[in-house]
């Protein structure tokens, strides 16, 4: 029988795609999947240092595989992820947890099968940190479990340095992949039978400015909109600072682009804005939305909103929620400033306190879910084009996303996961939509 992995993940989207292509490194070195930790023969955790929640969950559930190496000694454990990648971070779990195995970092991840026949011939700790990015690997082959979704990278690291994130310390410079590496993966999925592809970057914007060679993030989602085949295209994530008019236009011109944008303004605050290194106003923000809803007037944006960032005052929270009224957010999601070693913002002498942030976030969360929810309530009474993606067994329906993400619940005799289904929505909840199918696609 074949050994057999099991993969923890943390963290974004980015992630999520990361660990696939983990999976997809192990099966090609002959192992399979495992349905349980205490199945598995090597258990490897793909963790996230974004936040220090994700970071101390990762800490906790390493620490909680102690009994279980114990009592399988052939057992492989390895570590990998953003937070190996953290400086003096690999070290720690060195010293903090003796039992792992293998610590590999973000810019070396198509090298741990490698890692782990060593470990296994050498019988000894194996660690592997690359400090400087290298070449990007085109032949990584993910195995993909989020069917009919997809997820493909257009580019790796980041450029912008905000001062309150640890992304390009840890991912590297920005690099992106050769146009026509990026459509040749999407043909493929496509023949697959994919339905839902997303390009995806820390800043897709800013796609070819590295090449030198004319490629342009709007000409890369011209070319790929282009592909023939049914299917839905999005991206994400973009930096408001690059998102431009030439990108707008391509949206504008292919049906297959959704008409969503998830667009991280991070606070309405200007001051904020400055400190965080952002490099636009919350005016300037708010004219790339009326960018887009001008040219595409069913367009909606979604964002990302910190609050507790140091400095903060409440005139600038209260700027921020001002903004969220005026942007008119499809959704947006919230947090609480996390401080990061090694970032500029944890240097900042006017960290706001615990109690404060807490307030704020609460107040902001309310703000957002009462706009939510009047967006939802918008949809009673239409018929709305989603695709299905799963079935959840406790409502007994089957579910999916509309092209603006938002979630529908509906039941059918027969299964459509995979297939594009026009849904009568009856009601709405918060969130999601819960209606009765109209049509399902050939």
């Amino acid at each position: 029988m074949r050994e057999r992995y099991f993969i923890v993940t943390y963290g974004c989207q980015m992630n999520v795609h990361e660990s696939e292509k983990i999976a997809g490194l192990l099966r090609a070195a002959g192992y399979e999947s495992a349905d349980s930790q205490e199945n598995a023969d090597l258990i490897v955790f793909n963790t996230c240092c974004v936040r220090e929640n994700a970071e101390n969950h990762a800490f906790g559930n390493i620490g909680a595989l102690k009994k279980l190496k114990k009592q399988k000694k052939n057992l492989i454990i390895a570590v990998g992820g953003c937070m190996t990648q953290e400086k003096g971070k690999a070290e720690t779990l060195k010293e903090k947890f003796p039992f792992i195995d293998v610590i590999f970092g973000t810019l070396n991840l198509e090298e741990l099968p490698a890692l782990i026949q060593k470990k296994r011939e050498e019988k000894k700790r194996v660690i592997k940190i690359c400090e400087k990015e290298g070449e990007i690997v085109e032949d990584v082959k993910p195995f993909r479990t989020s069917f009919p979704n997809a997820w493909v990278n257009i580019a790796y690291g980041c450029n912008n340095f905000c001062s309150y994130c640890i992304v390009p310390y840890v991912r590297g410079r920005e690099r992106s992949r050769k146009e026509e590496n990026i459509l040749a993966e999407i043909r493929l999925l496509v023949e697959q039978g994919y339905k839902e592809i997303t390009l995806l970057g820390q800043n897709v914007n800013s796609y070819g400015n590295d090449l030198k060679d004319g490629s342009s993030f709007a000409r890369l989602l011209d070319k790929a909109a282009s592909i023939e085949g049914k299917f839905r295209l999005r991206f994400m994530t973009s930096h408001p600072k690059d998102f431009n008019a030439d990108v707008v236009e391509v949206m504008k011109k292919h049906p297959k682009i959704c008409r969503l944008v998830h667009l991280p303004v991070q606070s309405g605050s200007n001051e904020i804005l400055r400190r965080m290194n952002r490099r636009y106003t919350a005016e300037e923000y708010l004219n790339k939305i009326q960018m887009l809803k001008s040219a595409i007037p069913q367009a909606e944006v979604t964002t990302d909103i910190i609050v507790g960032f140091p400095g903060e005052t409440e005139e600038d929270y209260l700027q921020t929620e001002e903004l969220v009224k005026k942007a008119d957010f499809a959704s947006a999601f919230t947090f609480v400033y996390s401080k990061r070693s090694g970032t500029k913002a944890a240097e900042m002498p006017d960290q706001v306190p615990e109690d404060v942030s807490k307030n704020r976030i609460m107040r902001l969360v309310e703000l957002v879910n009462t706009l939510t929810r009047k967006k939802s309530e918008t949809y009673v009474g239409k018929t709305v084009e989603i695709l299905c993606e799963d079935y959840d067994e406790k409502k007994k329906a089957y579910l999916g996303r509309d092209e603006f993400g938002r979630m529908a619940y509906f039941p059918y005799p027969k299964n459509v996961v995979g297939r594009f289904v026009r849904v009568n929505v009856l009601t709405a909840n918060g969130i999601s939509l819960f209606g009765e199918v109209a049509e399902v696609e050939d």
